[in-house]
């Protein structure tokens, strides 16, 4: 596997083509995740190929967006299954990175550990200090394509979201769940006092 060579490409790639408008799957959300990723690979232990694998699907996991929003997992998994034989990934490596990929479709469907952790990298930020500066990106995403509109049923969709996610690593369990629970109350709190 040409991992560097692999991570310059679609880097690259990601920078030049994402759609401007979008605030929140853009090319700073797929370092987030990569960051995530590596904190909690190596808490969790993972090495090797394993390590190279989860930080190539993390890389490639919204690379859809490049095409479209609806279905993005998927057409991300094309774009894996036509770029990484290039680099020296076998059929049974990018099949892995595929799985890690569908795996992060909201419901997230996690089925091993390195899907769980790229699950648990996608949504770190849940659980973090930046957890309103990232969700207004989404926020106004989401507005773009006519999804929300206003906030009052963005704190409710928030707030739906959040009382049906769950963290899947024991690592970001203890890394992101209490702070995630006080968002979850501090949404609440604001859903009732607009009403």
């Amino acid at each position: 596997m040409q991992f560097e060579k692999v991570k310059k490409h679609i880097m690259a790639k990601l920078k030049k083509e994402l759609p401007k408008n979008l605030t929140y799957h853009s090319l700073g959300h797929i370092k987030d995740v990569y960051t995530a990723a590596e904190t909690l690979a190596k808490m969790e232990d993972i090495t090797g190929e394993e390590h190279t694998l989860l930080l190539t699907a993390v890389l490639f996991h919204d690379s859809g967006f490049l095409r479209q929003q609806k279905d993005h997992e998927a057409i991300s998994c094309e774009f894996v299954r036509e770029i990484l034989p290039k680099f020296d990934y076998t059929p049974d490596q990018i099949d892995r990175i595929c799985g890690m990929i569908m795996a992060t479709k909201i419901p997230q469907t996690p089925h091993n550990r390195l899907e769980e952790i790229i699950c648990d990298a996608d949504l770190d930020y849940l659980g973090r200090d930046d957890f309103f500066k990232i969700g207004n990106y989404l926020y106004d995403e989401l507005s773009m394509y006519g999804l929300i509109n206003n906030e009052n049923e963005w704190n409710k969709l928030q707030e739906r979201f959040l009382e049906g996610h769950h963290y899947f690593t024991t690592s970001a369990i203890n890394l992101r769940k209490g702070k995630k629970d006080e968002y979850l109350a501090q949404i609440k709190e604001k859903i009732k006092n607009y009403n």
